[in-house]
């Protein structure tokens, strides 16, 4: 009896198993015949490269407006890197003791020159960056020495600057596990450092020459998305009303990482800043988004803007005209891009950054002077006004 019993298990299982494999090859063979009648049909709607959302030409389009254009100034140290191949038309320099002086020494005013520069580019201000005066206070009287030289240029009254504070979590001892709020003091001293821009006679906010958006003082928080607080919208409000006491309104940008969604630190900027950018999108570091680069972003930054209209902020766009990884790194495997099209890149990276810039019509180009990394504009003896001439030519109308 329980010889039969097991004997039929046996079958059972044998029957079972020869369906099961049945089965599977008959849903095997009906894939493959769902294959064969697609892959055979003519027309119809089989994929094609036609359908990839990146397969598509970014177009050099003439402005149709006078977007506002800012560009990230950079104070690159006491020396000017051998490896740098582009030489600036008014000679090498650099920043011994914060002050932009060339090399060697001559009576020629950096500073002076850069404006004039600036100027052929109907550019309409400089980003200087600024750490903590009451956290990092040496580091601060050097950037601020930056900035001074710009303000003592004879003719600083014919542009504007902007400040981008360098939050930094190391000064400010926050981190993923430890909110600003629970260091009082270091919070204050955060607090401060906005409220010392626009608290003294002479103080930066207070220039005739400091920009304004829509009428309001532009602040720019550079690594806007580590500023762990239990409650950011509560840590902006005080900043703002801090400084309205002062008599300032501001329109606060905030910067997120490079390729990231804008969702993904949402808690850090929602009901907090007025604006956002992605920093620095050019260094892709990533062959998948260095091939058809411009187009990747175009989709990202439509993604963005459209995400960052129903938070109520503004996106602005942050490009760049070359950048070169060698600089500085020498056996880097990243990928670069290059001086070697007479332009056409950053003609094209323009007209991306029209394509997806918000109502106020904001730009950021970065950089003026970023020798090191190779994504400066300023006119140099190798390529001359080139980059100064498309940056007019593609963001304003006369």
């Amino acid at each position: 009896m329980n010889f039969r019993l097991k004997n039929r298990t046996v079958e059972m299982d044998s029957n079972k198993k020869s369906m099961e494999k049945l089965n599977r090859y008959s849903y095997l063979g009906l894939m493959a015949l769902v294959t064969f009648t697609f892959a055979c049909k003519k027309g119809g709607d089989q994929p094609s490269v036609d359908d990839n959302v990146l397969n598509y030409e970014i177009e050099i389009k003439p402005p149709t407006r006078n977007y506002i254009l800012g560009a990230f100034y950079t104070n690159f140290g006491s020396g000017f890197n051998a490896n740098i191949k582009e030489v600036p038309s008014i000679g090498k320099y650099a920043y011994p003791n914060a002050l932009p002086t060339t090399i060697p020494a001559s009576g020629v005013n950096v500073m002076t020159e850069q404006i004039n520069m600036a100027k052929k580019a109907k550019l309409d201000y400089f980003v200087f960056s600024v750490r903590s005066a009451n956290l990092d206070f040496n580091n601060y009287r050097n950037d601020s020495i930056t900035v001074n030289a710009f303000l003592n240029a004879p003719n600083a009254k014919d542009m504007k600057f902007a400040l981008s504070y360098n939050l930094n979590t190391a000064s400010l001892g926050i981190s993923n596990t430890i909110a600003i709020e629970t260091l009082p003091a270091r919070l204050e001293s955060f607090y401060k450092d906005f409220q010392r821009m626009g608290a003294d006679p002479n103080s930066y906010f207070k220039k005739d020459n400091y920009m304004k958006v829509n009428g309001k003082t532009l602040v720019i928080i550079n690594n806007a998305q580590n500023l762990n607080a239990n409650d950011c919208p509560a840590v902006y409000k005080e900043i703002r009303r801090r400084l309205s006491l002062l008599g300032f309104e501001l329109y606060i940008v905030g910067m997120q990482d490079r390729w990231s969604p804008p969702q993904r630190f949402y808690y850090r900027f929602q009901n907090c800043v007025d604006a956002m950018y992605e920093y620095n999108m050019i260094d892709t570091r990533d062959y998948d988004r260095y091939f058809l680069f411009l187009q990747n972003v175009d989709q990202g930054w439509k993604y963005w803007k459209s995400m960052l209209q129903s938070w109520n902020i503004e996106f602005i766009p942050s490009i760049s005209p070359a950048f070169n990884n060698l600089i500085t790194n020498p056996a880097s495997r990243n990928p670069n891009f290059l001086r070697n099209d007479g332009g056409l890149f950053y003609k094209k990276f323009c007209n991306v950054a029209k394509n997806n810039a918000s109502a106020s019509g904001l730009i950021f180009i970065d950089s003026w002077n970023n020798y090191n990394l190779d994504t400066q504009i300023e006119s140099t003896q190798g390529y001359g006004d080139l980059y100064l001439d498309i940056t007019r030519q593609e963001f304003k109308l006369n």
